[in-house]
């Protein structure tokens, strides 16, 4: 318990501040970063680091709390109330590893970070249209 999270605010992205929350907590439970009965920090420890507003903050936390991913304990905090992690897709997964095999030939064939990620964003796209995503 206690896993600390850092919140990074893309202002120019587009995309609304609670969400980037949102979709943030999202990923780090995807990835096991965030277990249940983990504590997110609090709306003051958010705007500190991010120079966000906390009600800011609060909103996110609300929609996680409604998704039913997290929970508001009264004097306590907001708790992680369930995982999005997928047993199989941990660090020592075929997939995952193939996925950094192929990062590892973009990367070697002079595709930039920027590069690799506008390519595997189109290919995403284009594979899960017809399946959208939150």
């Amino acid at each position: 318990m206690g896993t600390v999270v850092e919140f990074r605010i893309d202002r120019r992205s587009g995309v609304a501040t609670y969400l980037q929350i949102v979709r943030q907590v999202e990923q780090a439970l995807r990835m096991g970063a965030l277990v249940e009965g983990d504590r997110l920090p609090t709306a003051a420890q958010v705007a500190a680091a991010t120079k966000v507003n906390p009600n800011t903050t609060l909103k996110a936390y609300r929609e996680l709390e409604r998704a039913g991913l997290a929970e508001v304990r009264q004097g306590a905090g907001t708790f992680i109330t369930r995982s999005l992690a997928r047993p199989e897709a941990g660090s020592d997964s075929p997939l995952r590893s193939s996925l950094a095999q192929w990062m590892r030939q973009a990367r070697d064939e002079g595709y930039s970070g920027q590069e690799v990620t506008a390519l595997f964003e189109a290919v995403h796209a284009a594979m899960f249209r017809a399946d959208p995503q939150p």
